[in-house]
């Protein structure tokens, strides 16, 4: 009997109720807790998004619609598991349940980008958690240059554009924002940087835009310099260059969460509404069909080795 084709879905994860967020921050501060001041202040942002994220539900909205969509194409040929970089369940978790049942896995993360301290990251654990076994593993290292990716994006682009009013439009720049990363990154020629350019640059040929550049966001507190410029920085250098609206499209993110809702519709919008700049945003991606249309793609692709 032929094995199905597993798929490794993989993200950072989120804590899904309130008593999460401490043992969820003392995770990803690779087990320190975090002072009172930090905690309270993650907890503030929670709360200024209606106390915890989306984003755990929509990412099992996304590995079901994946699923789902693989076994329209192919029925009962794919196995599909979810394991997250932070929360459980764990990647190595996933990686585990898929060896028992299949010879080839597919990984995907979700985030377009390839980086060091990011994609790869997932690939290197997950890869790790195969080498004992007799498993083949097929990383997906990137999947932001996919013509259905931009042409998605560039739909949504054009509608967030289509709310301003006609002199808004006129004066309207739009700004690609992705994850910040520490500049050491740089050192070792990481493609990260220049595929959100590259991002930016498809999504606005789809659109039909010429004003625009990259920002970035969500930089940690470290002591590290992280790549720049900020959204937060960039927003008063465009209006005092002539710029009366502002559209964020967050190429770098794939659902609504913490960074889109606290650091672009709060942090972002609060910035902007002092400089009196109109400030809008494009509609996340989350568990349209279309978008996981785009994943499925990329799958298929990878495990034909396209």
């Amino acid at each position: 009997m032929t094995k199905p084709i597993g798929v490794l879905v993989m993200a950072y994860g989120t804590p899904g109720a309130p008593e999460e967020i401490e043992p969820y921050y003392t995770r990803i501060r690779h087990g320190h807790p975090p002072t009172p001041e930090l905690l309270d202040d993650l907890i503030r942002r929670y709360d200024a998004i209606g106390g915890i994220s989306p984003l755990a539900k929509l990412t099992r909205d996304q590995v079901d619609g994946i699923e789902a969509a693989l076994e329209v194409e192919s029925p009962g040929g794919y196995l599909v598991r979810f394991g997250a970089k932070y929360t459980e369940p764990s990647i190595e978790a996933a990686a585990a349940a898929l060896a028992a049942s299949c010879d080839l896995v597919v990984g995907l993360v979700l985030t377009p980008h390839q980086a060091s301290l990011g994609s790869m990251q997932y690939h290197e654990r997950a890869a790790l958690a195969f080498a004992e076994t007799d498993v083949s593993y097929v990383a997906i290292p990137s999947w932001y240059d996919l013509p259905a990716f931009a042409a998605l994006q560039g739909q949504r682009l054009e509608a967030a554009l289509g709310k301003l009013t006609p002199h808004q439009r006129d004066n309207a720049h739009v700004l690609f924002t992705a994850h910040s990363l520490p500049e050491k990154i740089l050192e070792t020629g990481d493609p990260y940087p220049d595929q959100v350019k590259e991002s930016g640059a498809l999504i606005a040929a789809a659109a039909g835009v010429s004003t625009w550049s990259v920002a970035w966001q969500s930089a940690g507190r470290t002591r590290d310099p992280w790549i720049g410029p900020s959204i937060l920085d960039e927003l008063p250098r465009l209006q005092s260059d002539g710029a009366t609206a502002v559209i964020a499209c967050a190429v770098g993110f794939v659902s609504d969460h913490l960074e889109v809702l606290f650091d672009l519709d709060v942090e972002a919008q609060k910035v902007a509404d002092e400089l009196g700049l109109t400030f809008g945003r494009t509609e996340s991606l989350n568990a349209d069909p279309a978008f996981i249309a785009v994943l499925v793609s990329a799958i298929v692709r990878a495990q034909r080795g396209n």
